[in-house]
């Protein structure tokens, strides 16, 4: 299913999809401005990105924050009404996408025809059971999801980055691949396993004009722990009481500057984590 795009006429962000339920803005300041259109680049400088897990949090902020800076973005999830949404506020051309399916995969990454920028964002956790009680259905869906996704998307497009001249494969890692924690361990291992994709793909990409880098957050507030404790909302907004957490924006500002580096800069790792963070399970919280 493909969504509206952008206009032809103007700047191309006027084209896109109207919706009735909009997420609430971020308290952030805006970086768009009202009186220049980004897209005012010819077709030759336009820099394509694409973004996997865009429907919410890191994925739509990050398409927001590349759409500001200039580049022709393309996004992708399973949530096809809150995708509508992130491209009605960015003006990226949208298209369903499941990436724990090839089937979903092939014709999302068929329909991409220029690809310099890859933002990884598809992942997430599930539960927090010790090892001896853990689901193993949790399991396999976060290798899916964390793992098995991002593999299928990078070798479908892999050729395109390279083509590019200048291709740049961005993964959202976690602290989680750094530090394991009690009751992390699905979650660790699929993020240690991001991390050692990261490691491996420098490596085989050395002398190739494709960069590789991991963002690894800390706490950000999104709906990761509403999905990781299955829909408990009240111990969803547990995790995050009395932390001044960090926002999907500030991630996306991360991504957006490590891609804006010149083609010879490799960073390979940005780790990043709020204030009151020292660790995977070490915050300070307010009666500390």
């Amino acid at each position: 299913m493909r969504f509206p795009t952008r206009s032809s006429s103007g700047c191309p962000g006027s084209g896109i999809c109207p919706t009735s339920s909009p997420e609430p803005p971020s308290t952030r300041p805006s970086r768009r401005s009202s009186t220049a259109c980004p897209w005012s680049l010819t077709v030759a400088d336009r820099r394509y990105a694409v973004i996997s897990g865009a429907s919410s949090g890191i994925g739509a902020a990050t398409a927001v924050r590349l759409a500001d800076d200039g580049w022709d973005v393309t996004i992708g999830a399973r949530r096809e009404d809150r995708l509508r949404e992130v491209a009605a506020r960015s003006g990226a051309r949208a298209f369903a996408l499941d990436v724990t399916d090839p089937a979903s995969a092939d014709p999302f990454c068929d329909r991409i025809d220029d690809c310099a920028l890859l933002v990884l964002s598809a992942g997430g956790a599930l539960g927090l059971d010790a090892i001896a009680e853990a689901d193993e259905d949790d399991w396999q869906q976060m290798w899916q999801v964390n793992v098995m996704g991002s593999l299928r998307l990078i070798q479908r497009l892999l050729p395109k980055l390279v083509q590019s001249g200048s291709g740049h494969i961005i993964l959202l890692g976690s602290i989680a691949g750094r530090q394991p924690y009690v009751g992390g361990g699905g979650y660790n291992a699929v993020k240690f396993a991001v991390r050692a994709m990261r490691d491996v793909l420098r490596l085989e990409l050395l002398g190739q004009p494709v960069r590789v880098t991991e963002i690894a957050p800390g706490m950000v507030k999104t709906p990761f722990s509403e999905v990781r404790f299955k829909g408990d909302r009240a111990r969803a907004a547990a995790v995050y009481q009395g932390v001044d957490a960090l926002l999907p924006e500030d991630i996306a500002e991360c991504i957006a500057w490590v891609a804006s580096r010149p083609p010879h800069v490799a960073i390979e790792q940005l780790v990043v984590q709020p204030l009151q963070q020292a660790d995977a399970r070490t915050v300070h919280g307010p009666d500390e």
